[in-house]
């Protein structure tokens, strides 16, 4: 058994989805591992992670303006407002979502569905540096 880890810097310019498959998968292909699991988590409160449609991009921009619907910025029941008013909504968004995913290996190989990326979902509106951290354990 084989254990590896790493941490993945992405680069948003504010709010939406980022995808950093290549990254992953090019770092799958140096580890090695034929058949295993990845783990990938992101080390932020105000942002997520999503297995999503990698082909349209209107897919990404529906999910952004259907959030951005769901929990609205300025909303009067938010008391934790010293962040700007995107933040409160921000942890919000993160709760809603996933902070972590787990993606099967087989065959060396992300075992991702034909239209699947990994996404960093970015919900603040500032451009930010995020770091998602991965485990692989596997053979």
């Amino acid at each position: 058994m084989q254990q590896h880890s790493s941490q993945f810097q992405i680069s948003t310019r504010g709010k939406g989805l980022y995808s950093f498959t290549d990254q992953v998968a090019g770092w799958l292909g140096r580890c090695g591992v034929d058949q295993g699991l990845l783990t990938l988590f992101v080390q932020h409160t105000s942002a997520s992670l999503l297995v999503q449609e990698n082909a349209d991009p209107d897919v990404r921009g529906d999910l952004e303006r259907f959030l951005s619907r769901l929990v609205p910025e300025n909303d009067p029941i938010y008391r934790h407002t010293l962040e700007g008013p995107d933040d409160m909504p921000a942890h919000v968004r993160a709760a809603l979502t996933q902070t972590q995913l787990s993606i099967p290996v087989a065959s060396g190989r992300l075992a991702l569905g034909t239209w699947q990326g990994i996404y960093l979902f970015e919900h603040r509106r500032e451009p930010q540096r995020r770091r998602v951290a991965a485990h692989l354990i596997g053979q």
